[in-house]
């Protein structure tokens, strides 16, 4: 049963191997071979009493001009256009062949198991009057493509016409003469050679050249004496036996059908609009307070299917156990397995493949790689199985890479166990603080995924705090904006949740950040915007829930004597607040820009208790809480020209050291910066990748943070857009803005510019090609590209990404001509430099593609924009840039290949922009 189940021609068991039509993704193909046969000639009566007939094709003294026409149906519908063959001069009337092959419109896999091809051959029947050729019907025949095995007819097909009758869909397919009475000896022979072909008849060398003359005898006696006609066709030819199937579709579950999608309705509950749920109504398909569409599951699609309940059982017998901990693949089936293993994360896995990762669990424990595939394949219905995998085998797997740990607070069905998780958070302890903020944006995420029981049992209640129900439901509510989170599974014996709160994800962050300055103030705001997000209130009141019990652990572990890290916080979101207010008036203002750079630097100037300008006590740098801020300089403090009108505020900082340090910041109102910290962020991870092979590209990923849903601020970086700098050094490009601050006279090969100058300029540009190309960073202009003066080039403003881009035909790697003038051109051994630095950093972080992809799907219910436009196809967005699809040469070469494509319409659409850029200043 198991081999007869199996569809893969690489399955274990050879002898019985088949392919499924619906796995071929192969356009359906066929060569029409020869026409055999004589055509009647008419007697001199029938042309005497009808002279037209000497028109006819083979009436005259050259060979007939036939031509065939085939279509194809099923079910008497046509299923694609028509086509016909080509016109041939045939050499004689004996050798009527045209060897053309057919290419349709249409796949295999979707061909209906009644497909049929419909053939009608044509001869000349008078001279073309008006442009219209009068013919004459030969003969027509039907084939079906599919036998009555339902097996896909392969190899040369013997197709009999029936004389001056087209082809028929309703006349039963291939009719030949054996099957209406007449004899057809060389039909029966050429069934005969197509079993020896497969192997049916043995092979005698001896013996088949005298039967293959034979055969030749009575195919040429048969010719001359026949009347009968026939077409050869040629099919394709496989390997296996290729089967009809219908292709098998994802049934729906329960659980998918409280996510969100880009096209199909959103769920919430009804008890939002104050109704209740009626009893026989599952809780988890509720009208959605948004959408006047509904989704109605049917039991009969949801519901197990008892045959493959018994496979299941017969398969993972667990009173097996015992056995299993000893059994060991042979060299075929660890292939496999290493096959399997090397999927990145979002692969969906077969039931074979599931059932082989089950049978060999054992054996897996000692390979890292290999336990989010193992947790993907056990049933966690079964409470025999999930108590198996997370008692016995969970505790003894050997200690797993990181990425593989995001990937276990991911929202796959398989890691919402409460073990697993906490599995998961144990390995993220080996992470010192300053790993842990790489990921902690993601890990604030994945707090939504969490399981109802993980917050029942780690919160402490008091009176004033909300109850259980109002903590995580179980079904989260949903927005129009984005998709929602998770909803948690029911927590069975086998799931009970971890009793020491440490171990939970929420825990576990509360503690290191409650102890860590610089980590608490970023998991500070990162809970503060998501408390903001009233689109989704279950997940605000959530995380509601996560701030008091983090202002709670902090004041528990707040020293006598020692600042009060958590009352700098509470001052440091009221100073945040009042920037806001100021930067929103401004931006509203009707004023022109100077104007709004004067009530500025008029309110940062003011004396009163409540000044921005000054503050009675330091409060930390949201930024980077490592630095203290006491004020803000007016004077060196503007408002840039933008149509959200940011701020630039030259921040007090400072230090014993030195007292006269600022800190530049630009603070904008109205524009949502989350997308931009997330793009950072990957990009101050993809840096520490690089750096840890010892390849250092220069990168300066400056800091940002989103204080709010319209409300961020970001570094200011002392820098200045391609654009400015080609408009003031003209032909001098990028060089003549770097000579002007570290020139090298002496140094001819650096074209005048300091050596280390131009080495960090191309170093910085390899870096920044391969980081944006791999998050599909669109919009790039020349002014968002930014070079400083000590070289170090960059990108702005990423509104856009995962492939998205208001220009038309955007190149995947920005390269702009201004970039490649200042390496010395495309000849130039700096820009070969450049390019060998691209190829190392992409081989680098291909190599690390599954950190990203698990931080980016982590991501899926944040509400970034550009994520949420199509959550269900953002992370594969991702994966496909690293081209994983390909071995690590194929994907140097495709990344080269775009790498070397430029596109000429962006350089016309950049100075479009900044013609527009002008107009608006």
């Amino acid at each position: 049963m198991d081999t007869i189940a199996r569809s893969n021609p690489t399955s274990y068991d050879s002898e019985l191997t088949y392919v499924r039509h619906s796995d071929l993704d192969l356009s359906l193909s066929f060569k029409l071979s020869s026409f055999q046969g004589h055509l009647p000639q008419r007697s001199l009566i029938d042309l005497l009493d009808h002279p037209e007939l000497k028109h006819h094709g083979h009436q005259q003294q050259s060979p007939p001009e036939l031509y065939v026409s085939i279509a194809l149906y099923a079910d008497n519908v046509l299923l694609v256009p028509r086509v016909q063959s080509a016109y041939k001069s045939f050499k004689s009337v004996n050798s009527i062949e045209w060897n053309e092959t057919f290419t349709l419109p249409i796949k295999i896999r979707d061909l209906p198991l009644s497909s049929q091809l419909v053939v009608t051959v044509y001869d000349i029947a008078g001279p073309a009057f008006g442009g219209n050729q009068h013919l004459e019907i030969v003969g027509g025949s039907t084939l079906r493509l599919f036998g009555n095995k339902s097996t896909l007819k392969k190899g040369k097909q013997r197709l009999y016409l029936w004389k001056g009758r087209p082809g028929d869909t309703k006349r039963r397919e291939n009719e030949t003469p054996s099957k209406v009475g007449l004899k057809d000896e060389m039909g029966r022979l050429e069934k005969l050679v197509k079993k020896q072909e497969r192997g049916d008849v043995e092979r005698l060398d001896w013996l088949d050249k005298l039967a293959f003359r034979q055969i030749e005898k009575i195919h040429k006696a048969e010719s001359e004496k026949s009347d009968n006609l026939f077409l050869y066709i040629d099919l394709p030819k496989f390997d296996f036996p290729v089967v009809f199937s219908e292709a098998q579709y994802p049934l729906p579950v329960l659980s998918s059908l409280t996510h969100s999608s880009a096209v199909g309705p959103s769920l919430t509950t009804a008890t939002a609009s104050g109704s209740s749920t009626p009893s026989s109504l599952n809780p988890n398909t509720l009208l959605s307070a948004e959408s006047n569409l509904f989704s109605i599951i049917d039991p009969e699609i949801v519901r197990k299917n008892p045959v493959e309940a018994k496979h299941r059982r017969l398969v993972r017998d667990h009173r097996n156990g015992p056995l299993d901990r000893e059994l060991k693949p042979n060299a075929k089936i660890r292939d496999e397995l290493n096959d399997i293993l090397r999927y990145p994360p979002t692969a969906e896995l077969s039931t074979p493949q599931r059932d082989l990762l089950w049978k060999f669990r054992f054996y897996l424990t000692r390979d890292k790689r290999a336990l989010t595939k193992f947790l993907k394949a056990v049933v966690w219905s079964d409470p025999g199985e999930a108590a198996q995998a997370v008692e016995v085998l969970l505790p003894m797997w050997t200690e797993i890479e990181l990425d593989d740990a995001l990937e276990l607070l991911g929202p796959a069905e398989g890691f919402r166990n409460e073990r697993v998780r906490s599995y998961a958070v144990r390995q993220l302890e080996r992470a010192d603080d300053d790993e842990l903020m790489l990921y902690l944006l993601q890990l604030v995420q994945a707090l939504k995924f969490e399981p109802v029981a993980n917050n029942l049992s780690s919160s402490t209640h008091s009176s004033t705090s909300p109850s259980a129900s109002t903590l995580r439901p179980s079904v989260h509510s949903h927005s129009r904006h984005g998709r929602s989170s998770r909803p948690a599974p029911s927590v069975s014996s086998s799931q009970s949740a971890p009793t020491n709160p440490l171990s939970t994800l929420e825990g576990f962050l509360i503690e290191r950040s409650a102890r860590n300055p610089v980590l608490g103030n970023h998991f500070w705001w990162y809970i503060r915007v998501e408390r903001e997000d009233k689109s989704r209130p279950t997940s605000a009141r959530m995380f509601e829930e996560v701030a008091r019990k983090f202002e709670k652990r902090m004041k528990e572990l707040q020293i006598d004597g020692e600042p009060d890290r958590l009352d700098a916080l509470r001052r440091q979101s009221d100073y945040v607040t009042r920037i806001t207010s100021l930067a929103s008036s401004l931006r509203l203002s009707k004023d022109a820009r100077p104007k709004k750079i004067e009530k500025l630097r008029a309110v940062l100037s003011s004396t009163s208790s409540s000044s921005l300008g000054s503050l009675s006590a330091p409060i930390p740098l949201p930024l980077d809480a490592r630095i203290s801020v006491t004020g803000i300089d007016p004077e060196q403090s503007s408002v840039f020209k933008s149509n959200l009108f940011p701020l630039k505020l030259q921040l007090l900082t400072p230090t014993r050291t030195d007292p006269a340090s600022t800190y530049a910041v630009i603070f904008k109102n109205g524009d949502d910066l989350r997308q931009d910290q997330l793009v950072i962020q990957l990009f101050t991870l993809m840096d520490r990748l690089l750096r840890n092979e010892n390849l250092d590209l220069k990168l300066m990923p400056y800091r940002v943070l989103a204080t709010g849903q319209v409300d961020g601020m970001v570094q200011f970086v002392q820098s200045r857009t391609l654009q400015d700098i080609t408009n003031e050094y003209g032909q001098q490009g990028l060089l003549g803005y770097l000579r002007e601050g570290h020139a090298d006279p002496g140094s001819v090969g650096t074209y005048g510019v300091d050596p280390e100058v131009l080495d960090t300029y191309i170093r910085s540009c390899a870096g920044y090609c391969v980081v944006t190309y791999l998050l599909g960073v669109g919009d790039r202009h020349l002014d968002n590209l930014l070079l400083a003066p000590d070289g170090h080039f960059f990108h702005v403003d990423f509104g856009y990404i995962l492939g998205r881009d208001p220009k038309p035909f955007p190149p995947a790697v920005k390269v702009c001509k201004e970039m490649v003038d200042a390496m010395g051109g495309v000849h130039s051994p700096h820009y070969s430099r450049f390019k060998s630095l691209c190829y190392t950093a992409f081989t680098t972080l291909r190599k690390n593609a599954n950190l990203l992809i698990n931080l980016v799907a982590l991501m899926v219910d944040a509400n970034i924009p550009d994520i949420k436009f199509e959550p269900d196809k953002a992370v594969m967005k991702v994966q496909d840039k690293f081209l994983l699809n390909l071995s690590e040469e194929q994907a140097i070469k495709a990344f080269e290949a775009l790498l070397n494509d430029t596109s000429y319409f962006t350089s016309v659409l950049d100075k479009v922009h900044s013609i527009a850029q002008y107009w608006r200043a």
